[in-house]
């Protein structure tokens, strides 16, 4: 099934060292997206960067930091979104949440064998040759 609608987007950049009541952080965002039934999410650990206390933050073979920069991208509806930011403001203690406007596109499967209703197989039940 597609879907298309006008969304919006966050992401959100912290360290990868920080917590929220004894879990990762990212790990307790996504978990409350999750709850909050937003769309998708997604964690993407970064190389190097720095944020608002101008501390670099990287992952390597070569530091003793095991503080890897991360941003967490959100994206569903204005509604939901709206609903995660006052989460989002109990949870970081440090970072930086940017918002954007965005059209999204989201394709679903619509039953177990993976089918989509625009799917012409599921429609008539034959396969390409």
């Amino acid at each position: 099934m597609k879907q298309q609608f006008a969304g919006r987007m966050l992401r959100i950049h912290f360290g990868e060292d920080d917590k929220w009541q004894g879990k990762p952080l990212h790990e307790a965002i996504v978990a409350k997206c999750k709850d909050l039934e937003i769309g998708d999410a997604i964690v993407f650990r970064g190389i190097e960067g720095y944020g608002s206390g101008s501390r670099i933050r990287r992952k390597g073979h070569w530091t003793f930091s095991k503080d890897a920069p991360i941003q967490l991208s959100v994206i569903d509806t204005e509604e939901k979104i709206g609903r995660l930011l006052p989460y989002l403001d109990a949870m970081l203690e440090e970072g930086l949440v940017a918002t954007s406007r965005v059209e999204v596109i989201r394709y679903e499967r619509s039953d177990a064998t993976g089918k989509t209703s625009g799917d012409p197989e599921s429609k008539t039940g034959n396969s390409p040759a």
